[in-house]
């Protein structure tokens, strides 16, 4: 299935907000909802990713999450401190922030509804993890199947991310074009963890791809504090029915393996898939891999 295949950009009221989504695939297909993650645009599930589970016979609809890319960008709630959101999580203490996941969770159960569909497939990776199972933990009953990528618990203790990892996660985003492109490609080798000269050869692609649907740092800053404000899913994931499935690179610099082996511990009956030499990303050479773990777990519980 080509990037073809895919429908134009469309515009949905869900939550008090819109969102931009598209689909692949047969309408009529079961839906799978792919979540994205922390200042990443929907684009960064890419077409060719999207339309290899669509050909597996899912209608796949991607969406850019509130605060990113053409959703709605919610600059009236200001600009959090993330300095003292950090310091106010690695105290224990409470985390102010405009959102929470439980909002965003929301947004994709609005998502469904204007698109009349009751229950779905969900597969999140990184914050769209934590989002997709904040979704399988109160509104379990809209989901078929849930499907973590690189997310964590958010529970304390557990490995921080590399100091590597965190200085990308914290740069500020360059205003013009070339710093742009240069510090997508740096961003995206330091979370590849690794050589992947196929992927490589498409940054420059994929970062003017973002810069032309527009930055928002200030949503991303929203973003982050959302997922420090929303504190730990470990006590409430032992209470998940929803079948899941988590997928982990052994190399993830910025959310370590613990975290989602942690995940999978807390989920009753989970089902664990290693990615050996994934990183925090999800290259070419991994498609397969993960198409078919997701079409498989889709398919003997949908």
């Amino acid at each position: 299935m080509a990037s073809s295949d895919r429908t134009p950009p469309a515009f949905a009221d869900a939550n008090g907000i819109r969102l931009c989504y598209d689909t692949f695939g047969d309408a009529a297909a079961p839906p799978l909802v792919l979540i994205m993650g922390l200042a990443a645009q929907m684009i960064a599930w890419d077409d060719g990713f999207c339309a290899g589970l669509a050909s597996r016979g899912y209608r796949v609809i991607r969406f850019d999450n509130r605060d990113i890319g053409l959703s709605t960008r919610l600059d009236g709630a200001g600009v959090p401190d993330i300095g003292a959101a950090l310091m106010a999580a690695m105290e224990g203490k409470p985390v102010s922030a405009p959102y929470r996941l439980e909002d965003m969770a929301l947004d994709t159960v609005g998502l469904l509804d204007a698109l009349g569909i009751a229950r779905a497939h969900v597969v999140g990776a990184s914050m769209g993890g934590a989002i997709a199972q904040t979704l399988a933990i109160h509104h379990a009953s809209r989901l078929l199947t849930l499907t973590s990528i690189m997310a964590t618990s958010g529970g304390p203790g557990l490995p921080p991310p590399t100091p590597e990892a965190m200085g990308v996660l914290m740069k500020p985003a360059p205003a013009d074009f070339e710093s742009y492109v240069q510090s997508y490609a740096h961003t995206w080798k330091v979370l590849r963890a690794g050589s992947f000269p196929e992927d490589e050869a498409r940054d420059r692609a994929k970062a003017e791809q973002n810069f032309a649907r527009g930055l928002h740092p200030a949503g991303v800053a929203r973003q982050l504090a959302a997922i420090l404000a929303s504190g730990s899913r470990q006590a409430a994931l032992a209470s998940v029915t929803v079948p899941t499935l988590v997928i982990h690179g052994d190399v993830d610099p910025l959310v370590p393996l613990a975290c989602g082996m942690d995940v999978a511990q807390r989920v009753p009956g989970s089902r664990f898939a290693l990615m050996q030499g994934m990183g925090h990303a999800l290259p070419i050479s991994f498609w397969p891999r993960i198409i078919d773990a997701i079409a498989a777990h889709a398919r003997s519980c949908g």
